[in-house]
């Protein structure tokens, strides 16, 4: 919270400071509440001597003497933020409860877009404090990092803070789940705090930024008392495999659990979790038989987004709830993917967040076109200066300009800062499975460092091995390394995860360009053709068909595909070809180029800047 300049400790610190306390390096256990202004930008834009005025009488009437009252000090205040220390984490619970009512009642009578909100975190934890009163580490990060996922007029506090709060204060607490918070290697138990006025604010609370979702107890219709421990633990598989996707705010299994049993309506079950997707389903015996019947709902609007059933054996119970699992999870996670990409679509602009922008320029690198791709750099390159370590959209970054080159739409530069970015992504992302294969693929075709892409991709798919793109990305990271048939393999799995995905053409693609390397040419030309009619502007299908042809000596025909290809993306050449050169088999690489060449495809000089190589397909 903006209340004031930046300052250490300050009037505040010392006034509340405890007796006798020794201003030197130390390190204690303390409950630390860090607290923002919600929307602090939004306001200051729309009225910035208000605002500024309003937060600071709220500074000197409200805020400094609630902490002192209750024993705390302020540490420092820094841009929109404040962080207190108190010794008693009943202390600092019962401090953001007054703070959160006072102000919800001082702002009663003005316009949700005038309103001055807070979110507040809390932990009680490690802390390390220096000479001046600063205090570092992971009891601090913690508190921060629950504050920037509380809602408006919200308190979080973390599972220890809660632990010794137990019996002592009359609120309710709705347990969050364990949650992965940025820069916290492990998860953090969380709770959700509502009392008074506190949970009147928050009554409506917006949703996290990433897309939120939490998995309902199966129930059981069978009256088959063995068959509650097959369902209960198929839930617990597809929350520990949706959990594995990083861009995913996933519920506990402990929280989804207290519903068990309980008829309940999705919309409450979401507004209680904090949640926008519920996933249920139900499963029911007959004989040897089961089916099991899946539903994942959005719970804002109420309309379905995906809906599916299984029918299997319980024979091999076990092989039976990973299939269930593993098909589940695959298509759930497009689903969502394009169900947000249309809320973000409808998103007024004045209220973009990076991963928004993120969402937007998906569909823009599904439209393979040249001012669609152009749109992604843009929108990413928005991203990241609003949020410098959002590593997603560097990853996508970075594989955009490596496939821009594919499609002819490339800048002199673009080999060298695809690499760059892609090998920043590596380093910043080593628990994000979507970042991974973006930049895995950039780099095995523009790098052409096949064992770190396999390594890389190989990580992908180990911490997610239920997404469809992870397999398309595996797909083409080893047909670049001239490993066609795990290539096929992938680019299979990933059709059966997800049949209508929008990068399916992709992976049609990849079945084909593996056929060419296999030097089997009729099945190549099937699956390029199909990847031309599922995605026309794919400039690698366009050459999958052209060297079949060839190969299967139909020279008018491959010269009649060279000229679309070349009506498609005038500035492609052999040259270009030449210098892109994924292919880790240079007699591939060779054959591939003169079949382009027989058909027609001019020579031309290359154009682009060497980095320490080129592209894919």
């Amino acid at each position: 919270m903006h209340l004031g300049p930046l300052e250490v400790g300050g009037a505040a610190a010392r006034a509340c400071a405890w007796p006798g306390s020794a201003m030197t390096v130390q390190r204690r256990l303390a409950a630390i509440l860090a607290c923002d202004v919600v929307g602090y930008s939004r306001l200051t834009e729309r009225d910035e001597r208000g605002t500024l005025e309003r937060l600071k009488a709220y500074r000197k009437e409200l805020f400094e003497p609630l902490v002192c009252e209750h024993e705390g000090r302020i540490v420092k205040l820094a841009g929109d933020g404040v962080l207190c220390e108190f010794a008693s984490v009943v202390n600092a619970v019962t401090c953001a409860l007054a703070i959160q009512q006072v102000l919800a009642e001082r702002e009663a009578d003005r316009s949700d877009d005038e309103r001055i909100r807070l979110r507040i975190g809390i932990n009680l934890g490690d802390v390390i404090c220096e000479e001046d009163g600063d205090l570092y580490g992971d009891g601090v990060n913690i508190a921060a990092r629950l504050e920037s996922i509380a809602e408006p007029g919200a308190i979080i506090v973390s599972g220890t803070a809660y632990d010794h709060l137990q019996g002592k204060l009359d609120c309710g607490f709705t347990p969050l789940g364990d949650l992965r918070l940025r820069n916290i290697e492990r998860p953090v138990r969380a709770y959700r705090i509502g009392a008074g006025a506190a949970t009147s604010v928050a009554a409506a609370f917006p949703l996290p930024e990433k897309p939120s979702i939490a998995v309902l107890p199966f129930t059981n219709m069978s009256g088959d008392p063995e068959q509650e421990y097959f369902a209960d633990g198929l839930v617990e598989d597809i929350i520990t495999a949706l959990s594995r996707v990083k861009s995913f705010f996933v519920i506990a299994r402990n929280s989804s659990f207290t519903y068990k049993g309980r008829a309940v309506d999705v919309r409450q079950v979401a507004r209680e979790l904090g949640v926008r997707y519920v996933l249920e389903g139900s499963i029911r015996k007959a004989g040897s038989r089961v089916r099991i019947v899946g539903q994942l709902v959005d719970a804002i609007s109420g309309h379905h987004v995906w809906a599916d059933r299984f029918d299997g054996d319980v024979s091999d119970i076990f092989d039976l709830q990973d299939k269930v699992t593993e098909s589940v999870v695959g298509a759930v996670e497009p689903s969502i993917r394009l169900e947000e990409i249309k809320q973000a679509r409808t998103k007024p602009t004045d209220y973009m967040s990076a991963y928004d922008l993120y969402l937007r320029a998906l569909p823009r690198f599904y439209s393979m076109t040249r001012e669609g791709f152009a749109d992604v750099r843009r929108l990413t390159n928005e991203a990241l200066s609003i949020d410098p370590g959002f590593t997603l959209a560097r990853a996508l970054g970075a594989y955009i300009r490596s496939l821009s080159v594919s499609q002819c739409w490339h800048e002199p530069d673009d080999v060298r800062v695809a690499v760059r970015m892609a090998r920043e992504a590596l380093a910043e992302a080593r628990d994000d499975p979507t970042s991974l294969r973006f930049a895995a693929q950039v780099i095995a075709y523009s790098a052409r460092d096949y064992e770190t892409a396999l390594g890389v991709i190989d990580r992908s798919l180990l911490l997610n091995p239920n997404s469809a793109q992870g397999y398309t990305g595996s797909g083409w990271v080893n047909a670049h390394a001239s490993r066609p048939l795990v290539a096929i393999e992938h680019f299979h799995r990933a059709m059966r995860l997800s049949p209508v995905d929008p990068e399916k053409g992709i992976a049609l693609s990849g079945i084909g360009m593996s056929y060419l390397m296999l030097e089997r040419y009729e099945e190549a030309l099937a699956w390029g053709e199909r990847a031309l009619r599922e995605m026309p502007n794919y400039g690698s299908s366009h050459r999958v068909v052209i060297m079949a042809l060839v190969r299967l000596d139909r020279l008018d025909e491959a010269r009649a595909a060279a000229r679309r290809l070349m009506d498609a993306f005038p500035t492609y050449s052999l040259g270009l070809q030449r210098q892109i050169n994924p292919w880790r088999d240079q007699v591939f690489a060779e054959r591939y180029v003169t079949a382009l060449g027989i058909a027609g495809v001019p020579e031309s000089d290359a154009t682009i800047a060497p980095a320490s190589a080129g592209a894919s397909g």
